[in-house]
């Protein structure tokens, strides 16, 4: 057979071609072409969702009502190889600590601290003993076990890196435990004990005097958000004499300034004159270029050290899943915390754990229309996916709750509409001349932030893990 068919194809070979072949009937064909696409586009839906605000001047001020708060509430570390060090000034997140600024005392607090690893199950505390240390917790989660109304135990809080507990026993040695400290996974802790914090107190007149001076501070009168309290009188009787009060604002309110995201378009003018048909190459350019620049955008907005919602969202409004995986339990306590929550924004791998989750307990969430989409929901608020969330090298990533808008004192993005040259509401592309290289450039701009009107408007399920099947 093989034979064959050699000597048929020889055959063919040997035939004279009779008409136009396909490779050069193609020279006089116009093919059809699609635009030029584009794999890091996405669905953007935090640029689609959150309300945006017009900003003159190039700076939001938001005023508060006055709060007494120490500083974000975290404390960071550094690791080498297996030994774990806080940053001097990291422990001014302390209350006790806050405002001090000797950095080679609190260096020397730093070296005093002891490093303690631990084993999941581990009790770091127990509950109704003296409680001589504060713990800095660098890695792993804690479970803070109290008793429950009905005797039966209680997880009344769950924290993770960067926290830390214990701190009044720096200030009270009559401080007790009011909880069972007990480590849900491995971890690493520093211990400080008020002991060597003591001893470096009376050694060092600096640090003495500060301790005193924070003893010697009236209790702030607040409400239990941590506001300036404002003094009422209800349900009395008669010509009771009413009190007087007035509402206190945060004499120093955050500012956010517009941040910037820019590049410089390159196209030759050989390019643009000759090859614009049936595309035209600028406007495919810079099509492009608009499209990179917004992905950049909600980016930034998410992860902006200054700015972005995952590094500004308040302490008391970042939570830890009970067993790692995000389940309905969490989300429900995410919800939980806020009213008028508008919208989750979670990574697509942690929408598909959340889903797993929810198949285990045979609870099928019904999705919701959004602008012609079916989108996941929980509760009946729709969960966004965004890429742009990080997931760690362990596997754990962020689930972000929200309430939006000014007039709900929510979370907001922050624009200039207006300025010159603008394609897009605060976005522009001004041209800025050709080259002697005969290439024309174009600066394209875009403006922007984000900015949290009240800490309860932003809410966290942090260390959620991804990669749990079972």
């Amino acid at each position: 057979m093989s034979v064959q068919a050699g000597s048929e194809n020889r055959d063919a070979q040997a035939q004279p071609q009779r008409s136009l072949g396909t490779a050069a009937a193609r020279n006089l064909a116009t093919t059809t072409k699609s635009a030029p696409q584009m794999q890091e586009i996405t669905s953007r839906w935090l640029l689609k969702k959150l309300p945006w605000v017009s900003v003159q001047g190039g700076t939001y001020r938001v005023n508060r009502r006055l709060s007494y708060s120490v500083g974000d509430g975290r404390v960071t570390f550094v690791k080498t190889g297996d030994r774990v060090q806080v940053i001097p000034a990291e422990l001014g997140e302390l209350p006790l600590l806050r405002d001090y600024e000797d950095l080679d005392v609190l260096g020397e607090l730093a070296q005093r601290c002891r490093q303690l690893d631990f084993a999941a199950g581990d009790e770091l505390t127990s509950f109704g003993s003296r409680a001589e240390e504060v713990y800095l917790l660098a890695h792993g989660r804690v479970e803070q076990i109290g008793p429950g109304p009905y005797g039966e135990d209680a997880v009344l809080e769950t924290v993770a890196d960067g926290a830390y507990f214990g701190e009044q026993s720096l200030l009270d040695d009559e401080a007790i435990w009011e909880y069972t400290a007990r480590a849900a996974t491995s971890g690493t802790a520093l211990v400080l004990t008020r002991q060597d914090f003591l001893l470096l107190a009376d050694r060092v007149d600096s640090l003495r005097e500060h301790v005193a001076h924070v003893r010697s501070l009236p209790a702030q009168r607040t409400n239990k958000y941590g506001e300036a309290a404002i003094d009422l009188s209800a349900g009395h009787v008669g010509e009771a004499v009413l009190p007087g009060t007035f509402v206190d604002y945060d004499a120093q309110p955050r500012e956010y300034e517009l941040s910037i995201a820019q590049t410089v378009l390159r196209v030759h003018t050989r390019v643009a004159d000759l090859y614009n048909q049936p595309m035209n190459q600028t406007e495919q350019q810079l099509r492009l270029t608009v499209e990179a620049l917004r992905e950049r955008q909600e980016h930034e907005m998410l992860n902006n050290r200054s700015f972005g919602l995952l590094h500004n969202a308040d302490y008391d409004q970042r939570i830890q899943p009970h067993d790692g995986a995000p389940s309905p339990d969490d989300m429900d306590q995410l919800l939980s915390m806020r009213r008028g929550s508008k919208f989750f924004l979670a990574h697509p791998k942690a929408i598909a754990a959340f889903g797993r989750e929810c198949n285990k307990r045979g609870i099928y969430p019904t999705p919701v229309e959004i602008d012609g989409h079916h989108v996941p929901a929980w509760r009946g608020v729709p969960i966004f996916p965004s890429s742009k969330i990080p997931v760690s090298d362990a596997r754990t990533t962020s689930i972000l709750c929200m309430r939006t808008g000014e007039d709900e004192q929510g979370v907001i993005g922050l624009h200039q509409p207006g300025i010159p040259d603008e394609i897009e509401p605060s976005l522009s592309v001004r041209f800025m001349g050709i080259s002697e290289q005969a290439i024309i450039s174009y600066l394209v701009t875009a403006y922007f932030s984000a900015a949290v009107l009240v800490p309860d408007a932003l809410g966290i399920l942090e260390n959620v893990e991804i990669g749990r099947w079972r």
